[in-house]
């Protein structure tokens, strides 16, 4: 169980007082949570109550929309990464996102792997080849690819190439993966590798995962964040809020009841 006191140095994310607009619409209301280091927090909730929006806050994903307005402190190792001297490049490479639906490049396996590196400044053959090797092993897919590294990545299962963006994420060696209900357009044995291999990564890196699936959050998580029409309505240990959570409309939202 997370403990509910954390040092600076035990946390990834600090976010305090976080607001978000889109022109007139207030997206995200005053939002405060704490994101641990090394471990896995869900973000559950109905469609439209934010959770995508928070996630792309973390990335500064949300600087591509326009009129979009972000207010409020969002701490990344201890750094403000909505002030000005913040390197976005570089906060996209410490902080990864795989998407809803497998995205490789119309590339090879072995030219989407190396792709973020070469944008990093690797250019050495035998240590991009060892960048390829480790990654796929990382996401259980070397053995599957080892052979075939050169074919497009597009002749790849759904579930293969979901693994595949994964490891290309983890190609430029971040601290953090941000995945945007990763398994949702997976079949149940596919999703079930994802699960096992988020188990695989969490002791490694720090993962936020935003599911509509109650019983994956309650599978893989550490810390489950509840968010209704744009707030934070609760965020504890997954065990706590799984079985006694402290809000009425998060047990509401977890039995089935609404939502």
């Amino acid at each position: 169980m997370i403990s509910n006191v954390k040092t600076t140095n035990d946390l990834a994310f600090k976010i305090r007082d976080l607001n978000l607009h889109y022109g007139d619409f207030h997206a995200l209301k005053d939002i405060d949570i704490d994101i641990p280091r090394h471990k896995v927090t869900a973000l559950i909730g109905p469609s439209g109550c934010g959770k995508s929006t928070f996630l792309r806050t973390l990335d500064r994903m949300q600087d591509t929309v326009e009129g979009a307005k972000v207010e409020g402190e969002i701490l990344f190792d201890g750094e403000d990464i909505y002030s000005k001297e913040c390197d976005v490049t570089d906060l996209r490479k410490k902080v990864g996102m795989v998407f809803q639906r497998p995205n490789p490049f119309p590339k090879t396996i072995y030219e989407n792997l190396v792709y973020g590196p070469k944008v990093h400044g690797i250019t050495d053959k035998k240590r991009l080849d060892e960048i390829v090797e480790r990654t796929l092993k990382e996401v259980a897919l070397w053995d599957e690819t080892k052979d075939r590294l050169h074919t497009s990545a597009l002749g790849m299962s759904g579930g293969q190439q979901q693994r595949l963006c994964i490891a290309r994420c983890l190609a430029v060696e971040p601290e953090v993966i941000l995945m945007d209900e990763p398994t949702s357009a997976l079949d149940p044995v596919a999703t079930a590798k994802i699960e096992g291999l988020l188990h695989d990564l969490s002791g490694k890196y720090t993962v936020v995962i935003v599911t509509h699936n109650m019983q994956q959050a309650g599978r893989v998580s550490d810390q489950t964040a509840f968010f209704l029409l744009g707030e934070l309505l609760e965020v504890n240990s997954t065990e706590k809020i799984f079985s006694a959570p402290d809000n009425k409309k998060t047990e509401e939202y977890i039995s089935g009841r609404f939502g």
